[in-house]
């Protein structure tokens, strides 16, 4: 028997059985040799090359300080809310399947570039090939954010929504989640030990037992399981599978011009959600323009700018360093290795003007964490204090080694163009 019919006797074994406490302990073993299969088959299947984000236009390069990826059935308006972002041309058309590669675009908004993928329309079946869903998943895997866009005419019926959070569940990919505080300590001997520092009710009457044997589903026998937050059975799994992705995802329901103010409403009222129409430019505005979809994709992806000052002069207001949550974080550190190596490396302490100071200026280390417009000036250890380091000569080699190199292609240039 294949893999796939391994899972779908599983999940119809699952659809049998009804939901109590007698039953939990069963559901969940289930649950745990179906995650291991549904990753036996993504590897396999990643494996043979069909999962990956090869292929024409999918191979796209990083840009900017954000990455979104537009995720939606085929003719929902991508295309048309690519080219109202970022004014990309990216085709658009009343049929299906207009967009048949991925088309980059970058928008500008309020000092950071976001790049925005405007991928091709998936359909149900896509974690497992159907159309060109698994390079279209690869690619929203590799996002900082997932905006999934929806016809509001057809939501209704098909459940569109659904679907699609079903496929990118499939594939490990978590939205609107965070990764569990659970904490698993394989050990060389001795039994399955499972601690909580809080009431377990979702694992049934007796948590360690289920955990023991969804251990055991992986060949894990002898273990510490510390469990700080009260979790489920699919979120120990997603622990110790370990390639989850957690995606921050906006759902954008389109064209809402084209039905009733009810249906708006509920829509509207969606978790994660908000209404607009690409045609109408209702919460859509143009390239340049400020509108709520800007405003939900900044804050989805958690975006901080931040402004930099030297010593005696005043702040670069025009120019903001762009951190985020999602990549490296906010901190001070994650300032310092944004802008060099070398200023993280002299790093001696930062002042601190705005609302994550206590007071301006705030004297802050490497883990401070920083507010949105926060103003920040880096102050550099002294030589006396960069020599007290136990590096320090193999740090100034590398600096003299560095410097000689450059002298070195310098002068090379500068005979090259005497010669010519």
């Amino acid at each position: 028997m294949g893999v796939m019919e391994k899972i779908k006797e599983i999940e119809a074994e699952m659809a049998r059985t009804q939901k109590n406490k007698a039953t939990n302990y069963h559901l969940g073993t289930l649950k745990a040799k179906l995650a291991r299969l549904r990753n036996e088959l993504f590897v396999e299947q990643s494996g043979s090359g069909g999962g990956s984000s090869t292929g024409e236009g999918f191979d796209v390069a990083r840009n900017g300080d954000a990455r979104v990826a537009l995720i939606g059935f085929p003719s929902v308006g991508k295309s048309s809310l690519l080219n109202a972002l970022t004014s990309t041309e990216s085709e658009a058309a009343a049929y299906e399947f207009t967009t048949l590669t991925c088309i980059p675009g970058v928008l500008n908004y309020s000092g950071s570039k976001i790049q925005v993928l405007d991928l091709p329309g998936i359909i149900e079946g896509a974690a497992h090939g159907a159309g060109r869903g698994k390079e279209v998943i690869a690619v929203a895997r590799n996002a900082d954010a997932i905006l999934i866009v929806l016809d509001s005419m057809k939501e209704g019926l098909n459940r569109h929504r659904e679907i699609l959070e079903r496929e990118l569940e499939t594939v490990g990919i978590r939205l609107n989640q965070r990764p569990p505080d659970v904490a698993v300590s394989k050990r060389s001997g001795g039994a399955v030990r499972f601690s909580s520092t809080v009431p377990q009710t979702k694992l049934g009457p007796d948590p360690e037992k289920i955990v023991t044997q969804i251990l055991r589903e992986y060949k894990i026998v002898s273990a510490d399981v510390l469990a700080r937050e009260e979790i489920t059975v699919d979120q120990l799994v997603d622990v110790i599978i370990g390639n989850r992705q957690y995606k921050p995802c906006l759902y954008l329901y389109n064209k809402i011009d084209a039905v009733t103010i009810e249906e708006v409403d509920q829509l509207a009222r969606m978790p994660h959600s908000m209404v607009g129409s690409v045609a109408q430019r209702f919460n859509i505005g143009e390239p340049m323009e400020d509108d709520l979809l800007k405003q939900n994709l900044w804050k989805y992806l958690g975006l901080t700018r931040i402004y930099t000052k030297r010593k005696g002069s005043p702040p670069d207001l025009e120019e903001p360093v762009v951190l985020s949550d999602i990549r490296k974080g906010t901190t001070v550190k994650s300032l310092c290795a944004n802008i060099s190596t070398q200023l993280l490396r002299d790093f001696n302490y930062a002042l601190v003007w705005g609302t994550s100071a206590k007071h301006s200026p705030q004297r802050c280390g490497l883990s401070h964490k920083l507010d949105d417009e926060d103003v920040v000036q880096i102050v550099s250890k002294t030589i006396k204090q960069q020599q007290l380091d136990k590096n320090y000569g193999v740090l100034a080699q590398e600096y003299q080694d560095k410097h000689s190199k450059k002298r070195l292609e310098a002068k090379k240039k500068k005979q090259q163009r005497l010669r010519g």
